[in-house]
């Protein structure tokens, strides 16, 4: 029996290869709207990082995620991935 192949992408923040459920999925919808896709499910042009908010910077900053996703992110975008970023790896700030 062949072992089960396991799916690979590229991190464009650190541009290394990874098994794809290690990673979290940025998507560009058809209207136009950038969001992270944690489920890997949402329709779109997609690019993949890591869990690692540091990798997500170094992708905002060197435009990498634009490029791979063909679209201009506006300052509010980029601040609201950085957020939704924190919440799903639960390195925010904890209230209480």
């Amino acid at each position: 029996m062949k072992p089960k192949k396991i799916p690979m992408r590229m991190c464009v923040g650190c541009r290394e290869m990874k098994e794809k459920k290690s990673l979290i999925r940025v998507v560009r919808s058809p209207e136009g709207d950038v969001s992270l896709d944690p489920t890997g499910k949402k329709s779109g042009r997609g690019a993949y990082v890591c869990r690692d908010p540091e990798c997500l910077k170094r992708a905002i900053k060197q435009r990498q995620l634009e490029r791979q996703l063909d679209a201009a992110l506006s300052p509010e975008t980029a601040e609201a991935l950085r957020q939704e970023m924190e919440t799903l790896t639960g390195e925010g700030t904890a209230i209480g």
